[in-house]
């Protein structure tokens, strides 16, 4: 098995708040995340997927296949929006790190079979990169079949 990472960039705007919290509870957990004006990241996403190598290609899988996976079914939802107010999946749920990467996960596990049809692919890992000091990651384990 091989494993191929790929890295991209997306920017969008959040505000940490629980609508279970009072603002004064917000504020405690979420720190000035929880600002009612929200604020941004630039973030960077590795999707790793592992298989076997193509035996005439050599390609476990062509990266425009791969990119043109990312972009439809993560970036061009994600890119430069609000996560509470654009993305539905973030209307209850807070939009940590954490819960972006399973979204995300979530809308790549759901596009795969229209944009990597026939691959035998497995989504061995997913890293977001929030700042240079904060990444998340999911799928450092065992990786789940895509098809």
């Amino acid at each position: 098995m091989t494993v191929l990472t790929r890295r991209y960039r997306f920017s969008a705007s959040h505000r940490l708040c629980s609508a279970a919290f009072s603002e004064e509870r917000n504020r405690e957990v979420f720190g000035k995340c929880a600002n009612a004006f929200g604020h941004g990241h630039n973030y960077f996403l590795e999707v790793s997927v592992e298989g076997e190598p193509d035996p005439l290609s050599g390609m476990t899988v062509p990266r425009r296949d791969l990119d043109s996976w990312v972009e439809a079914t993560v970036l061009s939802r994600i890119d430069h929006t609000h996560l509470n107010t654009d993305i539905s999946e973030f209307r209850d749920l807070v939009p940590t790190s954490e819960n972006i990467l399973v979204v995300i996960e979530s809308w790549l596990r759901q596009g795969s079979k229209q944009h990597l049809p026939g691959k035998a692919l497995r989504l061995s890992g997913l890293r977001l990169e929030e700042t240079p000091r904060n990444s998340f990651q999911i799928g450092s384990g065992e990786s789940t079949c895509l098809h």
